[in-house]
């Protein structure tokens, strides 16, 4: 199914990336945290970020929400530089982004519907007719629109999950940023969660970054494409002239540094010893 609202307009610069980061550092207390990072996001691309705990990735994803700013280099959204930008601003920004944390992050005290419209709500959306359209549709998209009404203590940790993709996706984000999206679920949850990234990225051109330790999920969402004909994963697709098509791109952190940055073909044949550990 096609999310039918627009996205939240944003410059019309079809040919510039999602997301570019340039030449950016930044340190805590004289302690390097990254350094001279650069890479691109496509429109439509996922970027699978990995790296062992404390190389960066957590800060970077607050750098690109304009949750911190760095000590140098530029990251723009959508062409946008975020540096420059006061707080106002960046709200405006973020509303072209969404967001689903490790634990989903739900609020507890509020039912699945309300945990969804929140968002509208802080946008101000006083319609409550198309509040709950809204709410509905984005459920359906994630197949749990029975759930509705049901509390969060309610829902498995899957469902929570998915939940919080509804939620992030209530705006009809460009872009979408994924923090360990499947850690603590079993395979079967898991995949159902791969499923709806690659559903984003297929059927509406989201282009994303997926934070991740399981190294099955980035080869998942490289291998496979979202079939709306078939509701679900088939094999990415191969013509004669370009060859395989991969929306799937792969980025290593290591000390703050771009490690590797390449396809899945690159980073599966790469013989250097620090990438192989990821494929052990």
């Amino acid at each position: 199914m096609a999310l039918s609202l627009s996205p939240t307009p944003g410059p019309a610069r079809s040919h510039e990336p999602a997301i570019e980061v340039s030449h950016v550092g930044i340190s805590f207390e004289d302690k390097l945290v990254l350094l001279d990072v650069s890479f691109q996001v496509g429109r439509g691309e996922t970027l699978v970020l990995l790296g062992v705990t404390g190389s960066g990735k957590s800060v970077l994803l607050k750098l690109l929400l304009g949750l911190l700013k760095p000590d140098s280099g530029r990251i723009l959204i959508e062409g946008q530089d975020l540096v420059p930008l006061s707080e106002n601003e960046l709200s405006l920004v973020r509303r072209r982004m969404g967001i689903v944390f490790q634990e989903g992050a739900l609020f507890d005290s509020l039912s699945v519907y309300e945990n969804v419209a929140y968002r509208l709500r802080e946008e101000r959306e006083r319609d409550e007719e198309k509040i709950e359209c809204r709410v509905r549709e984005v459920l359906r998209f994630v197949e749990l629109e029975d759930a509705i009404d049901k509390m969060p203590a309610e829902l498995s940790g899957g469902m929570r999950r998915r939940v919080s993709v509804a939620r992030a996706i209530i705006s009809n984000p460009l872009i979408m940023f994924y923090d360990s999206p499947t850690a603590g679920l079993d395979p079967v949850t898991a995949h159902a969660i791969n499923v709806l990234i690659a559903k984003l990225r297929d059927t509406q051109g989201v282009s994303s970054i997926v934070v991740t330790h399981r190294l099955q999920d980035a080869f998942v969402l490289s291998n496979y494409v979202f079939s709306p004909e078939k509701q679900g994963l088939v094999a990415a697709r191969t013509d004669g002239r370009s060859g395989r098509i991969d929306p799937t791109r792969f980025l290593v952190l290591r000390d703050g540094k771009v490690y590797f940055h390449g396809t899945r073909e690159e980073f599966v044949l790469a013989q250097d010893t620090y990438l192989r550990k990821f494929l052990i």
